[in-house]
């Protein structure tokens, strides 16, 4: 089942061109391109005021300028406690049981491999993205949904073909395939690395080369549905908390939080390495060939083939597992990851 919209409420901002469907109503706000890099009370605040706010909220971003928190609301009472927390106010008409019911009806209507949805409080819309395998016909089915919604959908082509990707942070090799470490955890004392559940279903013992000694053995794997997975180091290793920078230097992570819509990130990925871009999506349905998964977050960030497992961080802040994406032109990708703060809670681990 899919998470409830309360569970991260957030943007799906469309990477390629928009198509002239007519799924675009009249007068939408443009979308802004530029991140923002937010600060640490940032994520408490997004945090904070979604579990106050509640349904009275459809959603929050940070100001492409300022780097500030907007807050979304329909009422009154919701705009007093959001401007009391220090949030930037902004009232819509839709409200998030509008958008939920939006998604729901996507779920039902057009549960199509080859597409994403998520909830844009940019333009108080739900977002579609439909890679290049989605055929003619079904295109005219998600249209069809979208024209019930009174303009609450809009629908936009991407290049290539969503796909998992496997590979990540620092490769690491099991059943024939090469993954990565995203972040490496703890649990009373011992030691783990979560990587992406896809990337777990292949094998039960990862290495760190191709053929090499095992090093860890897997303790969870949930994918699709989530793409999340857990493998407990048993070489009597105890790897650095850090994230490889493919330049000589590692980023040091000393906390976890939940991605916040329209801020800067970077993804660490044996086969890309190192790319930023901007967060432009939470609480994303992606309808991959094997099935779907849902409450993922959707960057800009480039990456390809081999990224799976990867690390998506903000300077010392664990944000993602990398899942997959539709590839990238030039230097604008639709990369997704799952929020590493749910895979965390999952297996009771902490970055360190």
């Amino acid at each position: 089942m899919r998470r409830t919209l309360r569970a991260r409420i957030g943007v799906s901002l469309l990477v390629g061109a928009t198509l002239g469907l007519g799924a675009t109503p009249a007068g939408a706000e443009a979308v802004p391109a530029a991140s923002a890099t937010p600060a640490p009370a940032a994520y408490a605040l997004d945090a904070t005021l979604e579990r106050q706010l509640g349904a009275d909220s459809a959603g929050s971003y940070l100001d492409a300028k300022t780097g500030g928190l907007v807050v979304t609301v329909t009422s009154d009472r919701a705009a007093e406690q959001a401007r009391a927390a220090g949030a930037t106010v902004r009232r819509v008409t839709r409200s998030a049981a509008d958008l939920e019911a939006a998604m729901d009806a996507l779920e039902a209507g057009a549960k199509i491999t080859g597409t994403s949805w998520g909830i844009d409080p940019r333009t108080n819309q739900v977002a579609v993205e439909a890679d290049e395998s989605v055929s003619v016909r079904e295109m005219a089915r998600i249209r069809a949904v979208a024209s019930r919604l009174d303009g609450a959908v809009r629908i936009a082509r991407v290049p290539g073909v969503f796909h998992r990707e496997v590979a990540g942070g620092g490769a690491i090799y099991g059943g024939g395939s090469r993954c990565s470490a995203a972040f490496n955890v703890t649990k009373n004392s011992a030691r783990y690395f979560v990587t992406a559940g896809h990337c777990t279903n292949i094998s039960a013992n990862w290495s760190a080369s191709s053929g090499g000694a095992v090093i860890g053995v897997r303790e969870g794997t949930s994918f699709p549905t989530n793409d999340y997975g857990i493998v407990r180091y048993t070489d009597g290793s105890a790897p650095a908390g850090n994230v490889d920078l493919y330049n000589g230097s590692f980023q040091d992570i000393a906390s976890a939080a939940d991605a916040v819509v329209g801020q800067a990130l970077k993804k660490s990925g044996s086969t890309t390495k190192v790319t930023s871009g901007t967060v432009t999506a939470v609480n994303v349905t992606v309808n991959y060939g094997d099935g779907p998964v849902y409450n993922m977050v959707r960057t800009t960030a480039c990456s390809a083939g081999g990224d799976s497992g990867g690390a998506h961080f903000a300077g010392s802040v664990a944000l993602g597992i990398h899942s997959g994406s539709s590839g990238c032109t030039g230097t604008s990708g639709s990369a997704i990851h799952q929020p590493v703060k749910e895979a965390l809670a999952a297996y009771g681990v902490t970055v360190y």
